[in-house]
């Protein structure tokens, strides 16, 4: 049981940044973050003896994470207002211009009104996943993923489109 106990918490060490990019996407506030990347560590340790070796570690927690995460959003309902979560969206300089930040700003905002699908989809490409690994965690085709993925860049490009011109 130890034994168990020690590979767990290595585990959750290991994957802890990828745990908590999914908790700020998907929680209102940085309580609410905390709070689901404690559910989310249930969830993972209730489910950890079961884990067959099938997919990555990494693909499997994320999938945990991620299905945790919709279902807490589900419970507590929408929430307007997103932390700016560190998403590799934009690389800022010490002094980033105000434009770096208000695109910074608008596909934080993009994102945040996706549905949970493609919300998680944009985030494992922005972490330069693989296709074969997002299909995999998402539990869609790899052709599907890169189809999604072409589909929610045009449908943002139009969004931004007005931003831009301004």
């Amino acid at each position: 049981m130890q034994q168990l106990q020690a590979a767990f918490t290595d585990m959750i060490q290991q994957h802890e940044k990828l745990v908590y990019k999914v908790c700020h996407l998907y929680a209102a506030d940085a309580e609410d973050a905390r709070d689901l990347f404690q559910e989310i560590v249930l969830q993972a340790w209730s489910g950890y003896a079961r884990y067959r070796g099938d997919a990555a570690i990494s693909t499997w927690l994320y999938r945990v994470a991620l299905n945790t995460a919709i279902t807490h959003k589900r419970k507590k309902g929408k929430h307007n207002a997103l932390p700016l979560p560190d998403i590799g969206l934009l690389q800022m300089a010490d002094e980033p211009n105000h434009a770096d930040v208000e695109a910074y700003k608008l596909m934080h905002q993009m994102i945040a009104a996706l549905p949970p699908l493609d919300k998680a989809l944009v985030l494992l490409y922005l972490e330069e996943r693989p296709h074969t690994e997002i299909g995999d965690i998402l539990g869609i085709s790899t052709s599907n993923v890169g189809t999604k993925l072409n589909r929610i860049k045009d449908r943002m490009r139009k969004q931004a489109q007005p931003f831009a011109q301004q």
